[in-house]
Protein backbone atom coordinates (compact mmCIF):
# COMPACT_ATOMS: atom_id res chain seq x y z
CA UNK A 1 0.00 0.00 0.00
CA UNK A 2 1.44 3.33 -0.97
CA UNK A 3 1.60 6.31 1.34
CA UNK A 4 -0.58 8.38 -0.98
CA UNK A 5 -3.36 5.80 -0.86
CA UNK A 6 -3.16 5.75 2.94
CA UNK A 7 -3.43 9.53 3.13
CA UNK A 8 -6.35 9.62 0.70
CA UNK A 9 -8.17 6.88 2.62
CA UNK A 10 -7.73 8.65 5.98
CA UNK A 11 -8.77 11.95 4.39
CA UNK A 12 -12.04 10.54 3.03
CA UNK A 13 -12.88 8.78 6.30
CA UNK A 14 -12.16 12.03 8.14
CA UNK A 15 -14.30 14.00 5.69
CA UNK A 16 -17.27 11.65 6.10
CA UNK A 17 -17.01 11.80 9.89
CA UNK A 18 -16.81 15.60 9.91
CA UNK A 19 -19.93 15.71 7.74
CA UNK A 20 -21.66 13.32 10.18
CA UNK A 21 -20.58 15.57 13.07
CA UNK A 22 -21.91 18.72 11.42
CA UNK A 23 -25.20 17.01 10.57
CA UNK A 24 -25.60 15.77 14.15
CA UNK A 25 -24.75 19.22 15.48
CA UNK A 26 -27.45 20.78 13.29
CA UNK A 27 -29.95 18.18 14.52
CA UNK A 28 -28.90 18.91 18.11
CA UNK A 29 -29.54 22.61 17.61
CA UNK A 30 -33.02 21.85 16.26
CA UNK A 31 -33.71 19.51 19.16
CA UNK A 32 -32.32 22.04 21.63
CA UNK A 33 -34.93 24.58 20.56
CA UNK A 34 -37.60 22.54 22.36
CA UNK A 35 -35.58 20.54 24.91
CA UNK A 36 -33.52 23.40 26.36
CA UNK A 37 -34.81 26.80 25.13
CA UNK A 38 -32.61 28.81 27.50
CA UNK A 39 -29.42 27.23 26.21
CA UNK A 40 -30.71 27.56 22.65
CA UNK A 41 -31.15 31.30 23.18
CA UNK A 42 -27.62 31.54 24.60
CA UNK A 43 -26.15 29.57 21.71
CA UNK A 44 -28.13 30.51 18.62
CA UNK A 45 -30.53 33.38 19.39
CA UNK A 46 -32.79 32.30 16.55
CA UNK A 47 -30.37 33.28 13.82
CA UNK A 48 -29.20 30.75 11.26
CA UNK A 49 -25.59 31.91 11.18
CA UNK A 50 -24.24 29.51 13.82
CA UNK A 51 -22.11 27.68 11.22
CA UNK A 52 -21.10 30.71 9.19
CA UNK A 53 -17.78 32.53 9.61
CA UNK A 54 -19.77 35.57 10.74
CA UNK A 55 -21.22 33.54 13.63
CA UNK A 56 -20.46 34.65 17.17
CA UNK A 57 -17.54 32.53 18.40
CA UNK A 58 -18.53 33.01 22.04
CA UNK A 59 -21.85 31.24 21.36
CA UNK A 60 -20.05 28.38 19.66
CA UNK A 61 -17.64 28.13 22.59
CA UNK A 62 -20.60 28.07 24.99
CA UNK A 63 -22.05 25.02 23.23
CA UNK A 64 -18.60 23.39 23.06
CA UNK A 65 -18.09 23.77 26.83
CA UNK A 66 -21.65 22.58 27.52
CA UNK A 67 -20.99 19.36 25.60
CA UNK A 68 -17.36 18.93 26.73
CA UNK A 69 -18.22 19.22 30.42
CA UNK A 70 -21.27 16.96 29.94
CA UNK A 71 -23.68 19.40 31.57
CA UNK A 72 -26.45 17.73 29.56
CA UNK A 73 -26.30 14.62 31.77
CA UNK A 74 -28.68 16.31 34.24
CA UNK A 75 -31.29 17.02 31.57
CA UNK A 76 -34.70 15.35 31.79
CA UNK A 77 -35.01 14.39 28.09
CA UNK A 78 -33.26 11.09 27.29
CA UNK A 79 -33.30 11.77 23.53
CA UNK A 80 -31.51 15.09 24.10
CA UNK A 81 -28.88 13.38 26.27
CA UNK A 82 -28.36 10.72 23.60
CA UNK A 83 -27.96 13.34 20.86
CA UNK A 84 -25.44 15.31 22.95
CA UNK A 85 -23.47 12.10 23.58
CA UNK A 86 -23.48 11.34 19.85
CA UNK A 87 -22.23 14.84 19.01
CA UNK A 88 -19.52 14.56 21.66
CA UNK A 89 -18.31 11.18 20.40
CA UNK A 90 -18.34 12.30 16.76
CA UNK A 91 -16.31 15.38 17.71
CA UNK A 92 -13.72 13.24 19.48
CA UNK A 93 -13.59 10.85 16.52
CA UNK A 94 -13.18 13.73 14.05
CA UNK A 95 -10.34 15.25 16.06
CA UNK A 96 -8.62 11.85 16.29
CA UNK A 97 -8.91 11.41 12.52
CA UNK A 98 -7.47 14.89 11.88
CA UNK A 99 -4.52 14.02 14.12
CA UNK A 100 -4.11 10.67 12.33
CA UNK A 101 -4.10 12.47 8.99
CA UNK A 102 -1.46 14.95 10.10
CA UNK A 103 0.71 12.20 11.59
CA UNK A 104 0.39 10.10 8.44
CA UNK A 105 1.27 13.12 6.28
CA UNK A 106 4.47 13.66 8.24
CA UNK A 107 5.21 9.94 8.30
CA UNK A 108 4.78 9.57 4.55
CA UNK A 109 6.69 12.78 3.82
CA UNK A 110 9.67 12.01 6.02
CA UNK A 111 9.76 8.21 5.83
CA UNK A 112 9.30 8.24 2.08
CA UNK A 113 6.59 5.61 1.81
Amino acid sequence: MSGDALIIAIFFVMLVNIMRYMSSLRALLCMMREANPLLYQQVNRGSNNFFSPQGDISRQKRLFHYIRSQEYMHHHDEAFIAKCNKVRHLFILSIALVIALVVSLFFVAFAGL
